[in-house]
């Protein structure tokens, strides 16, 4: 599952680097997702959306087992 989920975030990472920001994989634990946003993603304010719609949403649909992205500091 771990890497499935790097492989979904690689795909992500282009479009949220062009922005400033970048993800990183945290940790998976019970279909739980942990991210921590950096760069400009981190202090943004539309970093909710990125995460949950389109982070999270992804994440969902690509890699059976994920219910839900959390971000971590």
């Amino acid at each position: 599952m771990k890497e499935q989920i790097q492989e979904v975030l690689d795909k992500l990472r282009p479009f949220i680097q062009r922005d400033g920001g970048d993800v990183e994989f945290v940790d998976v634990e019970d279909g739980v997702v942990k991210v921590r946003l950096l760069g400009a993603c981190g202090s943004c304010p539309s970093s909710t959306i990125t995460l949950k719609a389109g982070i999270e949403r992804a994440l969902v649909e690509e890699v059976p087992g994920v219910t839900e992205v959390e971000q971590v500091l």
